[in-house]
Parts: C-alpha cells; sequence; structure tokens
C-alpha cells in the first residue's frame, strides 16, 4: 500500500506541474497571434478614408522603415497600397500589386530593404519603389508631404481599382 501511495504523489506532482506549462503555452500563442495582425500579418491593412480628394497619412505612422499597409474601399473594391520610408529618408508609396501578378491578389511583402512579391517572390529594393515602373515593380503612387502629413490623390487611388476586381 505504501508504494502506491507514493506512486500516486509523484503522479499528481507530475499532473499539477502540467498546467502551469499549458498556461504558458496558451499566452503565448495568443500573444504571437496578437503581433502577427498588428505587426504585418493577414488582416493588417489599415482602412483609410479621402477628405476632399485626398487620403491623408500622418508621416509618424510610416517613419519607421516598415511597410504600413492600407486599404481604400471605392464602390465595391477595395484597393490596397504601402507606404515606406526607405534606408535614403524618403517616404514612398505604391499600390499592393504589380502589372503582372495583379490577378493573383497576393500583393508584397516586406524583407528589410526589399519588397517580395508574394506571388513570384521577386524583390525589389525599397529605395527604388516610385521609381522604377512596369513588370513585377509595385505599381507606384504619386504622393506630396505636406506638413507633417503624406497626401495621396483619391483619384489615383480610384484609378487603382482595376488592379483589385
Amino acid at each position: 500500500m505504501e508504494r502506491q501511495d507514493k506512486k500516486a504523489q509523484f503522479e499528481e506532482k507530475k499532473r499539477s506541474g502540467l498546467i502551469p506549462l499549458l498556461a504558458l503555452g496558451l499566452v503565448l500563442v495568443a500573444t504571437a497571434a496578437t503581433a502577427w495582425v498588428l505587426w504585418g500579418g493577414s488582416g493588417s491593412a489599415r482602412e483609410v478614408r479621402a477628405v476632399n480628394g485626398q487620403i491623408s497619412i500622418p508621416l509618424t505612422e510610416v517613419s519607421d522603415g516598415k511597410a504600413h499597409f492600407f486599404t481604400y474601399r471605392s464602390g465595391s473594391t477595395n484597393v490596397g497600397f504601402f507606404v515606406l520610408k526607405s534606408g535614403d529618408g524618403v517616404v514612398r508609396a505604391a499600390l499592393d500589386t504589380c502589372d503582372v501578378c495583379y490577378k493573383d491578389k497576393k500583393g508584397y511583402r516586406q524583407e528589410g530593404e526589399f519588397m517580395i512579391c508574394n506571388n513570384c517572390d521577386q524583390q525589389f529594393r525599397s529605395d527604388r519603389i516610385n521609381e522604377i515602373r512596369g513588370g513585377c515593380n509595385p505599381v507606384p503612387l504619386e504622393r506630396t508631404i505636406a506638413g507633417d502629413r503624406l497626401l495621396l490623390s483619391e483619384a489615383e487611388l480610384v484609378g487603382g481599382t482595376r488592379y483589385f476586381q
């Protein structure tokens, strides 16, 4: 009987030790999922609206060297675009698509100083966005800096709906 009591005692300790580990695992998974959504994962594009024909984005939101993804709703079409401040200090903007792969609707991702096409894996230096057009290069968007804001033309985004339908 003493042997069974000892065995039960050790098995109880094993079971009670698993509960904190499982709880910690759940917390880590939840934290990772939240980080994925907030910092570049699926569903992270922020919707913007036009005022007087312009989309206005605070420069403080897009000046950290990371690509920030946005969506503008034109009728029933969501037009995706990204903004980033490249390593040379220039704020750049492009549709989240290209002339070649737009039908697959996969867009781009950032890896360091490069934007990578999620469809064909071609990579493009971020400091060349808005300077090179055509092919699998991100479709450039004209942009203006006015004070502490980046301004994009609503008409140009509406013109980009053909890539996202």
